[in-house]
């Protein structure tokens, strides 16, 4: 290799570095300090807020911070996809078992699992938790009832079902009743009161933490922060402060539709039937089963007050769903709840691209198999555009010898030089960006795969030789703590191989653009999924192959625009004599 595939090869692992170090000091919290013993059998929970009173009866009546007061028994139910463990004190859903998903260690995934607010938690204050209720079962219904009666004689009724097990389309879907009942002779007032989303935060060592997020839909509107919303934010360099650490996120709207948690692969939404009023969200610490101290995020959505009359029964409807980001099961949910896969600019591309790619798998059996032929369909159907781009960079390549003359030329008149070497493009028809332009056409898809393998739940646990999930890095050891990820590190030596075989160009501003590229894609795909390295990699092979079929050929013959426009022309005229 030349002296700029070397430099290419440094800037490639400088970056690396920079981008672990930049995660390492900004994207996971500190060590949680000592905190206060708790009562036996509960465990830890994070920065439970301190219970506020409420100037009504009813929420006076049993309010509990998230804590860990929390300690009752609890029970489950199965579904023909997930096992839902109810907590009886919070009346709620304690965690949630995806029986068809493996997490750490090849271990059931669970959802919401030590989060501390049960997901369907009823609350009057943000972060707070309505505790006290009673708890019955039934399993052959699939139900799970909590009741409580205020002191004022209030009668609050939860009632959670599941789907039935012949529901394909809904496996993961739970329906949740709130009725208030007033039982008196005298009209109470019901205060606004929140259903919590419970938490989310990374499930697998490697999930990223920039997917801990928080989503809500109000009036047909998709909102979202991530966990360093809260975190303190200053000016870059200058270290300015922008504002300080906020403890919680909170957005009043008249039509709140549904709120949502979510960690790389899977989420939990809460869908409010009857138009909502707010949804917040808060951040707490948690660690992951290595023990390295990450953020997750709980929220919730809220509903306003109302007046319950002597006698009189209110019942509001939510549903849950608690499950992997799959976007034919998310659209089946309601309007906008598949924004929860957050596809970005490029969700169009995302989105067929994870069409073709779960038909593909359909035929061939394997993901792996299906990202290897999509990518040879994309980069065949491409092929007419690469292939006149490497003609183009063939002829610039003619164009060598007479560049180098109008450097020596006007080597002290850079602005000379660079009109020269303009007229030059122009007389023999050259374009300078040509080698650019495949690499522009590729940008939108590899963001589109990147979107979609980031967070769609196809690709987990799918395996592919030495690689155990395409979901997560390839991680085959460790260097003094070090990842190392194989398949990115092939992906950067492909581009680097590319562009040595490459036909060069001439141009330097553009030579040196591309001397970025291996960098650039590098950190991008060192720690993410593996099958977005795999779908690079394996384009990167097709185009050297391709290079390999067109490098041979002799240099294309250069002639002035003027040349070829005067023989067109006679070429034009001998046909119209010929003609009768």
């Amino acid at each position: 290799m030349d002296r700029k595939a070397w430099i290419a090869i440094t800037l490639s692992v400088a970056g690396l570095f920079a981008w672990q170090w930049y995660v390492g000091k900004y994207l996971t919290p500190p060590p949680a300090p000592a905190r206060q013993s708790v009562a036996a059998g509960s465990p830890e929970q994070p920065d439970a807020p301190t219970p506020q009173p409420s100037a009504t009866p009813v929420a006076a009546a049993a309010a509990t911070p998230v804590g860990p007061v929390m300690t009752a028994r609890a029970e489950s139910l199965a579904g023909s996809a997930a096992e839902f463990v109810f907590n009886n004190d919070a009346g709620g859903i304690e965690s949630v078992n995806l029986l068809k998903h493996l997490g750490e260690n090849r271990g059931t995934v669970s959802l919401n699992r030590d989060r501390g607010m049960p997901i369907g938690a009823m609350g009057f204050q943000p972060g707070e938790v309505l505790g006290g209720f009673e708890m019955s079962t039934d399993k052959d219904k699939g139900e799970a009832s909590f009741f409580q009666k205020t002191a004022d004689g209030i009668e609050i009724t939860k009632r959670f079902v599941l789907p039935p097990a012949a529901d394909k389309n809904r496996p993961y879907t739970v329906g949740l009743e709130v009725s208030f009942k007033n039982p008196g002779a005298s009209e109470l007032q019901v205060p606004a009161f929140f259903i919590g989303t419970g938490g989310a935060a990374p499930i697998h060592v490697s999930d990223l933490p920039m997917y801990i997020r928080f989503d809500w839909s109000g009036a047909g509107k998709v909102s979202n922060i991530d966990v360093n919303w809260f975190s303190a934010s200053s000016v870059p360099i200058i270290g300015i402060p922008l504002h300080p650490e906020r403890p919680l996120y909170l957005e009043t709207k008249p039509d709140v539709q549904w709120a949502a948690v979510s960690s790389q692969y899977f989420c939990t939404i809460v869908t409010s039937k009857d138009p909502g009023a707010s949804a917040w969200a808060r951040r707490f610490d948690t660690k992951k089963q290595t023990g390295t101290p990450v953020f997750g995020i709980q929220g919730a959505v809220g509903v306003a007050g109302f007046a319950l009359a002597p006698g009189a029964t209110v019942t509001k409807t939510f549903e849950v769903y608690a499950g992997p980001k799959d976007l034919a099961l998310l659209r089946k949910l309601g309007p906008n709840q598949d924004s929860v896969l957050n596809f970005g600019m490029f969700w169009f591309v995302s989105e067929f691209l994870l069409w073709a790619m779960n038909g593909l798998y359909g035929w061939l059996g394997t993901y792996a198999a299906a990202i290897i032929v999509l990518t040879l369909c994309i980069k065949s159907a491409l092929w007419p555009i690469q292939n006149k781009a490497t003609n183009e960079m063939r002829k610039m390549s003619a164009l060598s010898p007479m560049m180098v003359g109008l450097k020596e030329k006007f080597k002290d008149d850079p602005q000379k030089m660079n009109e020269e070497t303009m007229k030059l493009y122009r007389e023999y028809g050259v374009n300078p960006l040509s080698g650019c332009f495949p690499m522009l056409i590729q940008i939108p898809i590899f963001f589109g795969f990147y979107a979609m393998l980031g967070t769609a739940i196809e690709l987990r646990n799918s395996s592919f030789f030495w690689i155990h999930d395409l979901s997560q890095p390839d991680t085959i050891g460790h260097v003094l703590g070090f990842p190392i990820n194989l398949l990115p590190i092939i992906m950067a030596g492909t581009m680097i191989w590319q562009m040595v075989i490459s036909p060069k160009s001439g141009d330097a501003n553009q030579q040196r653009i591309l001397y970025f590229m291996p960098v650039i894609f590098l950190v991008f795909c060192y720690n993410y999924a593996s099958g977005l390295a795999l779908y690079w990699t394996t384009q990167n092979i097709f185009s050297i192959v391709q290079l390999y079929l067109t490098r041979n050929r002799p240099l294309p013959t250069l002639e002035k625009k003027s040349v070829v426009a005067k023989r067109e022309a006679a070429n034009s005229k001998k046909q119209k004599k010929r003609k009768p």
